[in-house]
């Protein structure tokens, strides 16, 4: 029998980060901050946003290395289909906002990057892979509070220390909360 799934109820998560509770342990999501970029009556999609990898920029991807913001490495963004890239564009002062959460743009890896730049996307981020929910699962996994649900900026999506954003992301929130900023990678040894 298929387990019954909560229902979506309009409150989209799109712009929002998950942070996985310490104690549930999922190595997929463990101190990770997952951006949600879509959220509707269709799933969920998010691209996981404090995990760079070792794979540098200037082999995977030489043409964009100069317009990625640092690190100029590539991030893993999920366990969902590692081979598909995801690029975010920050906008800079000329063109505003894009229609993305957060006010990012979506970026074309096919173009080049020079006219990108030109069109006043001051940065990119490159993920690959992300993370996604079925209809229903997200919702499921919120009410059971199996997640941390937080604001984002768009600071925090192109931060050149990726490393220490959960920190700084649970440092700046407020109550009990604040106090996971210190939470060790290994609490057993605690």
């Amino acid at each position: 029998m298929e387990e019954a799934r909560a229902p979506y109820l309009g409150a989209s998560l799109a712009g929002r980060i998950l942070i996985l509770r310490p104690d549930l342990q999922d190595a997929r999501f463990d101190a990770s901050l997952t951006l949600i970029l879509e959220h509707g009556s269709e799933g969920a999609l998010g691209v996981i946003i404090n995990r760079p990898s070792t794979m540098d920029m200037a082999e995977t991807l030489p043409d964009w290395e100069e317009l990625t913001a640092g690190p100029n490495v590539l991030f893993s963004g999920g366990p969902v289909d590692r081979d598909a890239l995801i690029a975010l564009g920050k906008p800079d002062d000329r063109i505003g906002p894009g229609h993305l959460v957060l006010g990012a743009h979506p970026v074309d890896l096919d173009h080049q990057p020079t006219l990108v730049a030109a069109e006043g996307i001051s940065a990119v981020r490159v993920f690959a892979g992300y993370a996604g929910w079925a209809p229903g699962q997200l919702e499921d996994e919120v009410s059971k509070d199996n997640w941390w649900v937080v604001d984002a900026t768009i600071d925090d999506l192109f931060t050149d220390d990726p490393r220490g954003l959960w920190a700084r992301v649970l440092r700046r929130q407020t109550g009990e909360l604040a106090w996971f900023a210190h939470y060790p990678a290994d609490a057993s040894l605690n």
